[in-house]
């Protein structure tokens, strides 16, 4: 009889930590757990190199300037699923994919997701300015850091690093080096987080 216990607890305990070890991380916002399989199915051609976190993680708190010189930060876009890219001018592969930011944000941009790009330019909102006029960059707003504030606070250390953050501003997982942003793989993989964090609307009350 009391062996019978022992093997059904030892049962219940393999479920249970079978279980924890398929989630990856639940929102905030109360929806549903997603598994790393079904996450990881989508992390593949253009954002091959994607690192999902196995759980989303808090991100530092870190000021940048908006395109007026004001102070801003990633609080700032709480609500939304956010796609922060920390860039140069002076970076080849970054100047290779702000065009792609720039298509992903004229395609996804408003109120459930934006794409914040922060240069790291000594120069500030001049050599993004310029940037910007010479590259044709029309939808990203300007965000800059030239005291390299915002990559010591994320733990980025090369350039292009692109984080993509959950509507609580938690991590979800980042990619390392340059992507075309705008390619269908890494549409899907945005388009998957940011449906999986939209809230729910309420059920109709009965008749």
């Amino acid at each position: 009889m009391r062996r019978s216990i022992v093997y059904v607890a030892v049962a219940i305990v393999v479920v249970v930590v079978l279980g924890a070890l398929a989630l990856t991380w639940t929102e905030g916002d109360g929806s549903k757990p997603e598994t790393a399989a079904a996450v990881e199915t989508l992390i593949t051609g253009q954002v091959a190199n994607f690192t999902l976190n196995r759980e989303a993680t808090p991100t530092a708190s870190a000021a940048f300037a908006d395109a007026d010189g004001g102070a801003a930060s990633l609080a700032d876009f709480r609500g939304k699923v956010v796609l922060v890219n920390v860039w140069a001018t002076w970076c080849a592969p970054c100047v290779r994919e702000m065009p792609t930011l720039d298509r992903l944000e004229a395609a996804l941009g408003g109120e459930d997701f934006a794409v914040v790009a922060i240069s790291v330019d000594r120069q500030g909102l001049s050599a993004v300015a310029r940037f910007y006029d010479t590259h044709g960059i029309a939808d990203l707003l300007p965000f800059v850091d030239p005291s390299y504030a915002v990559p010591r606070a994320l733990g980025v250390v090369g350039l292009p690093t692109t984080l993509l953050l959950d509507r609580a501003g938690r991590e979800i997982g980042r990619l390392v080096g340059g992507a075309e942003w705008d390619s269908p793989e890494a549409i899907a993989l945005i388009r998957h987080f940011v449906e999986a964090g939209r809230p729910r609307a309420p059920a109709p009350d009965p008749a």
